[in-house]
């Protein structure tokens, strides 16, 4: 965000996004953000353990990006600055494939174990068939080597990252991970290479134990990664609607340039039905444009010299040209992005309890863990080391604290993720939590309950005409419009069957409506102001056009040589699914 100046000449806060790595549990995103807490310059520090990003406010003179993601990386959390959502993706889609390939390699190294010594216990003979067959002590050696190889293949992550934040004094869900496996494979080991170190009747082996833990973690992983993954759709299908080239008017001529080059001040061509690649305001020419993505609203917007055209909306059928004014994290699409992806990664309410519960959680879990151990070698059936290793690795293998920090902003990324793709953006994510307490649902009804394309209602015709007569001479001329009224004359008249008559002298009126000679004849059709400036009353359609306007309809009025031949009622149907879809709200 550009610095900003106000009038006293104070600095406006910034807003910076770092990029984490080593989030795994509630406790470290506590642990990250209190890396910030009291920094001089520091306003806010909010760290999102599903989006492994973290959101800070500062002030620009007191504290700067690099130094901040120092503080961050010395916490034990490596950040660096992100400059774009589409960076999050990558990571995700590339932290994802790599878990799929440990997942693997864990899963096929980790069945064998699995089988080994677990299957003894619920498959008759298989017992007796390992120790007749390859011996205990054999099958104890492949599940060492086997279960070695997970730790220190897949596995190694738990360590690297875990053994470090222990001996900072902050653990976390790695190092829980790391000290409950190690344990479980040093106790192994001993008992099968050293079993004279052992009290007599606790010599047993836990391979099983690690490597299945290592395994379903690494999976659980996985399934998060991909979540996450399939949150960003919505952000890069609206990084998707910025063209990355346009036509730039220079020298008398249009050249392709990509966006990164153009400045303020430039001056685009826009080509028919082509999306709009910046924000400006329209120097030369007319159109329609779709601003659907802006507005919800259906109907191309008429654009003439001097309105604003946003970058990412869709150009109709003309053409014209537009000064560049906003360019970059200026445009409305670069903030409509940046505000969904602070949505994404917003705190609740409901998290403060989270992240205080989180913080100290882990702590805790380790001091019951060793409890349990002492509580079963002072108090546990023989062999108490046994059931006492047992007891305290599933203590700390259980109590990952990974769901309980994950579950609110996952919720969130899911939520906003799938609300940005069916057209619903949420400035806050907090709007969530309190969308619980909402008694009553406003509908903008166009596009919303309606089917978002106009269509003829209704069609009157004058003393002395016929309705498909007026409706051919009204879609002939509407033929050579790009008005979006214009365009569900001319469909109604296809269903109908009916022909067009080729126009000449076509004229429109914007705002107004259009003419033509048609047969022959001059035809209008448009509002009654235009009728009224061509000298044709309307007075015996009054009632009837007012009794549309009622219904949300737009009456068009056809004039014929000077003479009223009719009036033509557009909207758009309200779809058949709208009734079911109010009733559905409302229970």
């Amino acid at each position: 965000m550009p610095m900003a100046i106000t009038k006293r000449g104070a600095a406006m806060p910034s807003e910076l996004t770092l990029q984490l790595s080593g989030l795994s549990c509630g406790s470290c995103v506590a642990r990250a953000e209190a890396a910030l807490e009291g920094v001089p310059g520091v306003q806010a520090a909010n760290a999102n353990l599903a989006t492994q990003n973290m959101h800070v406010v500062y002030q620009p003179g007191q504290a700067t990006p690099a130094a901040l993601a120092a503080l961050v990386t010395k916490a034990g959390y490596p950040a660096t600055p992100l400059d774009a959502p589409d960076q999050t993706e990558d990571r995700h889609t590339a932290e994802a494939a790599s878990l799929a390939r440990q997942t693997a390699i864990a899963a096929a190294l980790s069945l064998p174990v699995f089988l080994m010594e677990m299957s003894r216990h619920f498959i008759p003979g298989v017992a007796a068939l390992i120790d007749q067959s390859i011996g205990r002590q054999t099958s104890w050696v492949v599940q060492f080597v086997l279960t070695t190889l997970i730790l220190v293949g897949p596995g190694r992550m738990f360590f690297a990252k875990g053994l470090p934040a222990l001996v900072r004094g902050a653990p976390d869900m790695n190092a829980l991970v790391a000290i409950g496996t190690g344990a479980a494979w040093g106790f192994s080991t001993v008992a099968t290479f050293l079993p004279g170190l052992l009290p007599v009747g606790t010599r047993a082996v836990y391979f099983e134990a690690a490597a299945v833990i290592v395994t379903l973690i690494l999976l659980g992983r996985l399934l998060e990664a991909r979540a996450k993954g399939r949150t960003g759709a919505a952000i890069r299908k609206l990084v998707g609607l910025q063209p990355q080239t346009a036509l730039v008017m220079r020298d008398g001529g249009a050249v392709e340039t990509p966006i990164a080059e153009i400045a303020v001040g430039d001056v685009l061509r826009v080509r028919p039905a082509e999306r709009i690649a910046l924000d400006g305001v329209v120097t030369e020419g007319q159109s329609f444009v779709d601003e659907s993505m802006l507005s919800g609203e259906p109907l191309p917007v008429a654009k003439v010299p001097g309105d604003t055209v946003t970058g990412g909306t869709l150009n109709g059928a003309g053409g014209f040209l537009f000064e560049v004014h906003q360019i970059g994290r200026d445009t409305v699409l670069a903030q409509i992005i940046a505000m969904v992806t602070r949505a994404q990664g917003v705190k609740l309410p409901v998290q403060a309890l989270v992240n205080r519960i989180t913080l100290r959680f882990v702590p805790v879990v380790l001091v019951i863990a060793a409890l349990t151990v002492l509580g079963w070698l002072l108090l546990g059936p023989e062999p108490a080391l046994g059931h006492a290793l047992v007891a305290g690795v599933a203590v700390l293998i259980v109590a990952c604290p990974c769901a309980m920090g994950l579950a609110t902003p996952t919720a969130i990324m899911v939520g906003t993720g799938r609300a940005a793709e069916l057209g619903v953006l949420f400035r806050k994510g907090d709007a969530l939590q309190t969308l619980q307490d909402a008694t009553v649902v406003a509908f903008d009804k166009t596009g919303t309950l309606t089917a978002g394309a106009p269509g003829v209602t209704g069609i009157w015709p004058a003393e002395g005409f016929d309705a498909d007569a007026i409706l051919r001479a009204a879609a002939s001329v509407e033929a050579a419009s790009e008005h979006p009224l214009g365009r569900a004359i001319v469909d109604a008249a296809k269903v109908r069957g009916i022909s067009l008559a080729e126009v000449t002298d076509f004229h429109s009126e914007t705002g107004f409506g259009v003419g033509g000679q048609v047969d022959g004849q001059a035809v209008l059709v448009g509002s009654a102001d235009l009728m009224a400036q061509s000298g044709i009353a309307t007075d015996v359609f009054t009632a009837q056009a007012a009794k549309h306007a009622d219904l949300a309809e737009t009456p068009l009025y056809l004039a014929i040589e000077g003479q009223l031949a009719g009036l033509l009622a557009v909207a758009d149907p309200i779809m058949p699914e709208a009734r079911a879809t109010i009733a559905a709200r409302r229970r």
